[in-house]
């Protein structure tokens, strides 16, 4: 895939949004500037990348957790779904993406926990904010939020040393009917793949459920990035697709993993730009993406991100 530099990048938008108004209106995101990284106090639990940008961990298969680890996945998923919701009360028009970054991070350290996203393979910054075009992963910068825009916020927290994972997108001010489409389907797509979940089923059901419900929406699906296993590690197995896929295995009680579909108004093409972590669509189409971790119970399944 061809990656688009800096400024080039608008000029490319805006020359792609004539060509195709069924997208809507809405404001194409350009890389700004970006802060510098932010530290964490000696006193708060790290993993182990936090120094190298490399985790260490080696997991080979979906672990099965016991109750005391699965009550530290839950304490830690409701503390990333408490930020998430006072993340969510901040956004409006006029604040930066940075300045989310920075209440995020205050958050994480304030409730005793490590933003999970800094320095993971050296990610600079304690949040994903990816905003219309862009896919996911974006870098947190000095960009200003435009009324009419839609921003995925995805945060995870590493506390009591496991990781709790989760997002969202939001509507920034006047959203289009275009957009807020978008936003409501992918939402719908999420729940959807939760709810083929239980003991037995195969973890490809997930991505079959979620296609097939984008589809009958108008939606696609954008196959590049995965839900995950998580626990004392971020990412591990089972990988979770979220289209037709033949990933092998069954789910089964204790198994913690997120799901995460982004939905695209266009075409499901990526790049991935010179920062080597910001993805936008090769259409310049606006995504959506929601994410929950979830638990495998003995008769179904139970969504450790909801805030309470």
């Amino acid at each position: 895939m061809v990656k688009i530099k800096g400024n080039d990048i608008a000029r490319y938008l805006f020359t792609f949004n004539k060509r195709n108004p069924g997208f809507g209106k809405y404001a194409f995101v350009e890389p700004g500037k970006v802060s510098a990284q932010k530290t964490v106090p000696d006193n708060i639990p790290k993993p182990s990348y936090y120094k190298s940008g490399e985790p260490i961990e080696r997991i080979n298969s979906p672990e099965i957790k016991n109750l005391d680890q699965i009550e530290k996945m839950k304490d830690s998923c409701k503390l990333a779904a408490k930020i998430l919701s006072k993340t969510e009360k901040s956004i409006k028009v006029g604040q930066s993406t940075d300045e989310i970054d920075h209440l995020v991070h205050n958050l994480s350290i304030k409730y005793g926990a490590y933003p999970s996203p800094l320095n993971y393979k050296f990610f600079p910054k304690s949040v994903c904010t990816s905003v219309n075009n862009v896919v996911c992963h974006g870098i947190p910068d000095d960009r200003a939020l435009e009324d009419g825009d839609i921003i995925n916020v995805d945060i995870t927290v590493f506390y009591n040393g496991y990781h709790g994972d989760c997002s969202k997108t939001f509507l920034v001010g006047d959203v289009d009917d275009e957009g807020k489409k978008l936003v409501e389907a992918t939402r719908v797509c999420l729940y959807e793949g939760i709810g083929v979940c239980k003991p037995e089923v195969h973890f490809r059901d997930i991505g079959y459920a979620i296609e097939k419900k984008a589809s009958e929406l108008g939606y696609n699906v954008i196959p590049a990035f995965l839900g995950h296993g998580i626990g004392h590690y971020f990412h591990g197995p089972p990988d979770i697709y979220h289209i037709r896929n033949a990933y092998p295995g069954k789910m089964k009680p204790g198994m913690t993993f997120t799901i995460e579909p982004i939905l695209t108004q266009g075409d499901d093409l990526i790049d991935i730009l010179e920062d080597n972590w910001t993805a936008v669509t090769a259409d310049n189409a606006r995504t959506a993406q929601f994410e929950h971790t979830v638990l495998i119970t003995e008769s179904g399944v139970e969504i450790l991100t909801l805030n309470s």
